[in-house]
């Protein structure tokens, strides 16, 4: 029989061990995936939506694919109190009631906030209340934190004149601020920047507390948009990894302003990327080709690949461009698109994607269908504004 102090050591070990085992696990491991009000919403954001999207997120089978987070974006704000407290305004009654629905339904619930004074739609911001504000959403069971820079630029203009260096440490000071009120809390809650990519917010965003970051200006619902959106992000691989992400901003399939093709695009080369997942339709009413999309469990897997390595372009021609990322199994997943208007055709070397001489299996990941044996060159038939999306592995050296 161990006696008292043996097994207060034994005890101790156990929780130490689980402490590291927790500590080795970074919040947002893999990137966010979920759902944000603003796209389809707006400001037209309230309790029921944010309801019922949670309702439709459990009945489509987005929850079981991956996708937990509900995101309230701006305008749930009300006033503050005599001693500073932010309450929600008429179209949020008890916000701590709809975490806990949320939480009911085996999700997580976001909030939006801004490092200003107001938010971009001019609602309360955070500025002089940070802490208030984390310990406030902590109360009612918070997730995450998009904090958006917006109306702090008039600030950061006269803190930091033209002098970029200047913006970028004020930039650091208020981000980290908000980062630490977040860890005093005791809660684990993811903290999304909002800050468009200025300063090379991928050089610091991961040491001033950010699990994910804009790297962009806002997405629109058109190829455009999206594809100098997406087909930017070539060269910021280095900085995402386990806990922090480079964010080129939510998806916008479903939504009408692209094809279907197009929005394959967008979900592919946002996997490819390692990008947050965060959709922004109406969920209660998604066509089948938008199902399928969001839906697409081969895809999902590229973008949460647990390595948590960002693909990035590999070469180009014209207006194809060839993408890979090196999964934790070995594989390679390979996006093939085509940013014209006719359909083209491209031959891939094997060799340009890491590969030595031998046979390549493969399988078409919207195709689902494996493909035949590949020896040294791959032919892409690629639609226009479309892609051919592949995960390939040597059988054969």
């Amino acid at each position: 029989m161990k006696s008292p102090a043996a097994i207060f050591c034994l005890l101790l070990l156990v929780m130490l061990g689980s402490s590291s085992i927790n500590a080795a696990v970074p919040l947002a491991a893999t990137p966010p995936m979920g759902w944000n009000s603003w796209n389809h919403f707006g400001d037209k954001v309230d309790d029921k939506i944010i309801r019922a999207a949670a309702d439709a997120m459990v009945a489509s089978g987005m929850r079981d694919a991956g996708y937990v987070y509900i995101n309230i974006d701006d305008t749930w704000q009300g006033t503050r109190d005599a001693n500073g407290n932010i309450h929600p305004n008429s179209k949020f009654p008890d916000m701590k009631a709809l975490a806990d629905y949320v939480h009911s339904k085996g999700l997580k619930l976001g909030i939006y906030s801004s490092p200003g004074a107001k938010t971009c739609a001019g609602y309360e911001g955070s500025l002089g209340h940070e802490q208030q504000d984390a310990d406030t959403y902590a109360k009612w069971g918070v997730d995450y934190l998009k904090y958006d820079l917006c109306s702090y630029t008039k600030e950061l203009k006269e803190r930091a004149g033209n002098d970029p260096d200047k913006s970028r440490a004020v930039m650091i000071e208020i981000y980290s601020k908000m980062h630490e009120a977040l860890a005093h809390t005791g809660r684990p809650i993811i903290l999304s920047f909002c800050q468009y990519g200025w300063q090379a917010v991928w050089r610091w965003g991961a040491a001033s507390g950010g699990n994910l970051w804009r790297t962009t200006g806002d997405i629109e619902d058109n190829y455009n948009s999206m594809a100098s959106i997406g087909f930017s992000q070539a060269g910021l691989s280095p900085f995402a990894g386990p806990g922090h992400w480079n964010d080129p901003d939510m998806l916008e399939v479903g939504n009408g302003g692209m094809t279907p093709m197009e929005y394959r695009t967008h979900m592919s080369l946002w996997a490819l990327l390692a990008a947050p997942l965060l959709a922004g339709n109406d969920l209660s009413s998604m066509s089948p080709d938008t199902r399928n999309i969001l839906l697409n469990r081969e895809v999902i897997a590229i973008d949460q690949d647990p390595a948590g390595r960002q693909g990035d372009r590999v070469y180009t021609e014209g207006p194809l461009e060839v993408w890979s990322k090196t999964l934790a199994d070995g594989s390679v997943a390979v996006g093939i698109f085509n940013r014209w208007t006719m359909p083209l055709t491209l031959d891939v070397p094997l060799a340009r994607l890491g590969f030595n001489k031998g046979v390549v299996a493969g399988r078409d990941l919207w195709a689902h269908v494996d493909l035949s044996p590949i020896h040294d060159t791959y032919h892409a038939h690629v639609p226009p504004h479309g892609v051919v999306l592949l995960r390939l592995r040597q059988t054969v050296q």
